[in-house]
């Protein structure tokens, strides 16, 4: 099968719509299940691309959650602490989790509001213990290059028969040269094959901090992989083996740090002791849970906690976190790896990337006030590497 016809294409408005290959050749990808729509297979193709290079990269069994075509998640099968098992709704499960199943958990858990109704991509085969947790979450569909049996029965069943199940050929190589079309005009490009793999890429320190530990490299190869597929302007945080924050296609720079940086910020303020112990009804669908999660961090606490409204979702009113509670567990979060997809103009990515526990980044480098960005740098012991690769993606 070389072409696919489509429902249509990115709006309803908009037929016919199709996927095909223009050389003739048979399309890389089997539909299992489902059918699939333009925008999701825009969301397969790039994550699928994304978690290959992960895979690649790392060694690790690699997934990303993604929506209207920007990852709200990417990560790696490391294991997981109990904390986090916690944060991402895994902790009640009676089965062991594999590396893949738990790669899928980070990419989910790190923003569960934005992975809401997401596109999965799993670099190795989906198995029984990750397809048990796709079933339990709201999702449009998962595209991996193999499925257990057992697995592809489950997935099959989800949403009525109707769940999107795609299997991708992992030998399949593009064309070295990609063309598309806007407003009738066909643009063309060599592919993108920078790797990001590669030890030069840290060569450049120009900070007076120059270490760079192997769990810091690995976190800013995810985030420069990361980037590389997400909508720029674009600014990735990472952390243990995941991104935990994604600030996508912002006209400026410092609104994708801030962004980013806010949502690092919600990752880490959901292990707050207080938020965990959240009285929820029992019962609560996953989807409430997360959105009370989310105002209850927020300045719009109320909106969750005046009377009339906490009954909808606790069990008793608990007390709401103080902005200097707030500001004194964010103060707490360390470790963090910071990747741009193209340089700094300013230092003020830096001071806003100090605040949610930056200690490494990756950029381009090459502003006119390189200068100023390295001496923020300096001034919070933070080590920079300029990589010299750009990574727009349009």
């Amino acid at each position: 099968m070389n072409s696919l016809e489509l429902k249509y294409g990115c709006n309803p408005n908009q037929k016919p719509s199709r996927i095909f290959m223009d050389d003739g050749s048979e399309l890389p990808i089997t539909v299992l299940s489902g059918r699939p729509g333009y925008i999701n297979f825009l969301d397969a193709f790039n994550a699928w691309q994304l978690v290959s290079e992960l895979r690649q990269a790392t060694g690790m069994p690699a997934a990303a959650s993604f929506k209207h075509v920007s990852p709200a998640g990417a990560a790696v099968g490391l294991p997981m602490s109990d904390t986090l098992r916690h944060i991402y709704w895994v902790d009640d499960i009676d089965f062991p989790l594999t590396p893949i199943a738990t790669a899928y958990a980070r990419a989910r858990g790190a923003d569960r509001m934005s992975s809401y109704g997401d596109f999965i991509a799993l670099s190795d085969t989906c198995d029984r213990a990750t397809a048990l947790l796709i079933k339990r979450e709201v999702s449009d569909g998962v595209i991996a290059p193999a499925y257990d049996d057992d697995a592809l029965d489950i997935l099959r069943a989800k949403r009525n028969g109707t769940y999107n199940v795609i299997q991708i050929d992992p030998a399949y190589r593009p064309a070295p040269v990609e063309r598309k079309q806007v407003f009738g005009v066909t643009f063309e490009q060599g592919r993108n094959e920078v790797r990001l793999d590669d030890p030069a890429l840290f060569a450049n320190i120009p900070t007076q901090a120059k270490n760079f530990p192997d769990e810091a490299r690995r976190d800013l190869m995810i985030a420069l992989i990361t980037l590389k597929y997400t909508q720029s302007n674009s600014v990735c945080y990472a952390k243990d083996g995941q991104a935990i924050g994604i600030g996508a296609g912002q006209q400026s720079r410092i609104h994708c740090t801030r962004l980013a940086g806010q949502k690092a910020d919600i990752w880490w303020l959901r292990q707050h002791p207080q938020v965990m112990a959240l009285p929820f009804l029992p019962g609560i669908r996953r989807a409430d849970r997360d959105n009370t999660i989310d105002i209850y961090i927020s300045d719009d606490y109320d909106d969750v906690l005046r009377d009339g409204e906490w009954q909808r979702f606790f069990t008793e009113r608990p007390e709401p976190l103080t902005r200097q509670q707030k500001a004194e567990w964010v103060a707490q979060l360390r470790g963090v790896s910071l990747g741009s997809d193209a340089f700094f103009p300013f230092g003020d990515n830096i001071e806003r990337a100090h605040k949610s526990g930056v200690e490494w980044v990756a950029q381009a480098g090459g502003s006119v006030r390189d200068d100023h960005v390295i001496a923020t740098c300096d001034r919070y012991g933070i080590a920079m590497a300029f990589t010299g690769v750009r990574l727009f993606h349009h």
